[in-house]
């Protein structure tokens, strides 16, 4: 480019000085001239040919990425799913026993996504501002009665609400008044839905009604010296399903399960242990610490909890 410019002022300046007479000089300049006008044309065109397509075609995927999402968003089918629910505030969360998330309900297009809270000390919840919240007439949400079953085997009564979800994956305003009499603002948003039939666990745990069950096991592992007993007890409340098992032995300290370290709950006789069920069906795998020997071993079993044997008490 710099040297077809420099070629067209060495033109120019000839002309300048040579006059406009010689008709042959003119002629071949205007030739010249239309020529390296011609060849910077072409050079601009493949410049912008050669970086306009990629600059498009990225657009034009991210748009279409986009679209996707909001496609698939707008389509969710009715159904119960699993959802994330995520606050402004580590004072107005999700009860711990499950993980942050609640349970969709997505019914002739309109959503709304049960959450289970820490304590009862929110009294309500008001689907927009504060401000909005405390005026007469107002539409509160009214609180339920949730108990949560925690991994020691511990239960709890806590307040759970049912929160009308405008929009997935966008943030909405959630007031809340506590015991303090006091409404407060918070930004509140629901994310990534999956379906409740692809939640393994949680399809193991609704797969059975709130209560006691008497449960056939199997156990594998260790020297055989120790085994824990089958049947189980099975105790299933709020989605949350765990066992009462005992061990043939009273030499185990504490059993791991899924990375927890559990106690057990008694002081005399064999070892009993309340632990967490991840899957029905198939083996499980857990830890026994025996006291047994010389010194503390860990020692890896698996349990299989089969769930058509299950006989409610």
């Amino acid at each position: 480019m710099k040297k077809n410019t420099i070629i067209v002022t060495a033109l120019l300046t000839v002309m300048l000085f040579g006059g406009c007479g010689n008709n042959n000089n003119a002629q071949e300049s205007d030739s010249a001239i239309n020529a390296v006008a011609e060849e910077n044309a072409q050079e601009s065109s493949e410049n912008v040919s050669e970086s306009l397509p990629e600059e498009s075609a990225e657009n034009i995927s991210e748009s279409d990425e986009i679209a996707e999402q909001d496609q698939e968003i707008a389509e969710l089918a009715d159904g119960i799913y699993i959802a994330e629910f995520t606050t402004d505030s580590s004072m107005f969360r999700i009860n711990e026993a499950y993980e942050n998330k609640g349970t969709l309900t997505v019914e002739n297009g309109e959503m709304t996504i049960h959450i289970t809270l820490i304590s009862k000390k929110i009294l309500n919840l008001y689907p927009g501002l504060a401000d909005d919240a405390a005026k007469e007439g107002a539409e509160l949400l009214l609180p339920t009665e949730d108990t949560v079953t925690y991994n020691d085997g511990m239960t709890e009564e806590v307040y759970g609400f049912d929160v009308p979800v405008p929009a997935l994956e966008t943030e909405f305003d959630l007031a809340l008044i506590g015991t303090k009499g006091k409404w407060y603002d918070h930004k509140v948003s629901v994310s990534n839905p999956v379906p409740l039939e692809d939640d393994e666990q949680v399809k193991d745990a609704v797969s059975l009604e709130d209560g006691t069950y008497s449960m056939e096991i199997t156990f594998e592992g260790g020297s055989g010296k120790a085994e824990i007993l089958s049947p189980v007890t099975v105790t299933v409340a709020d989605g949350k399903t765990t066992a009462t098992v005992q061990w043939s032995s009273p030499n185990y300290d504490y059993m791991i399960v899924d990375g927890e370290k559990y106690l057990p709950i008694n002081t005399e006789g064999n070892s009993i242990f309340e632990i967490p069920i991840l899957i029905f069906d198939e083996p499980m795998d857990v830890i026994g610490d025996t006291v047994a020997m010389s010194k503390p071993h860990e020692i890896e079993y698996t349990l299989t909890f089969y769930l058509d044997t299950a006989v409610k008490e």
